[in-house]
């Protein structure tokens, strides 16, 4: 398996056990489910009412999450477009640094910033319609995944910047 680190701050963002596709040569998106978490129900083999318990009104603590974002503890943010598009030049240069410091030619930069730009101009013409999460470390200078759904208004999917991901094999 392969888990996919976010090149500016070393969060795990996503593994390929979900099923990647690249996007433009820029991205890639991944299809989510929502699960559903906390609901562990463990038998113990006691009777709850011999016990003095009662099962009735007790809640079960569970919820229902998107499986990405709750694997790999992203955290939800917000962002108005100024704000984004700000964040994401910031990130767009450190990235652009990590993939020349890693011995990345001029083209393939080229074709980077080419088609980050690209597909900048995607995200900002549905800008309300996406979620934005960060990594476990919260650092605001690392990716922003974004979240939305597909045309069925019912599956989930997030979108991540290949260029800012690094690969550790597990």
């Amino acid at each position: 398996m392969i888990i996919y680190k976010d090149i500016i701050t070393g969060d795990e963002i996503i593994s390929d056990s979900y099923d990647l596709k690249e996007i433009d040569g820029t991205v890639y998106e991944a299809d989510c489910k929502k699960i559903t978490v906390g609901a562990e129900n463990i038998d113990i083999g006691a009777n709850p009412s011999a016990e003095g318990g009662d099962d009735e009104g007790a809640e079960d603590g569970s919820q229902t999450v998107i499986d990405v974002v709750h694997s790999f503890r992203l955290n939800e943010t917000s962002f108005d477009k100024k704000s984004y598009l700000s964040h994401l030049k910031g990130f767009m240069k450190k990235v652009k640094e990590a993939m020349k410091a890693r011995g990345a030619g001029d083209d393939e930069v080229s074709a980077f910033e080419r088609g980050a730009s690209a597909y900048a101009k995607k995200i900002v013409g549905n800008f309300k319609d996406y979620e934005f999460l960060i990594g476990e470390s919260m650092d605001p200078d690392g990716m922003v995944v974004l979240l939305n759904y597909r045309e069925d208004g019912v599956t989930p999917f997030v979108t991540v910047w290949k260029h800012g991901l690094t690969e550790m094999k597990v």
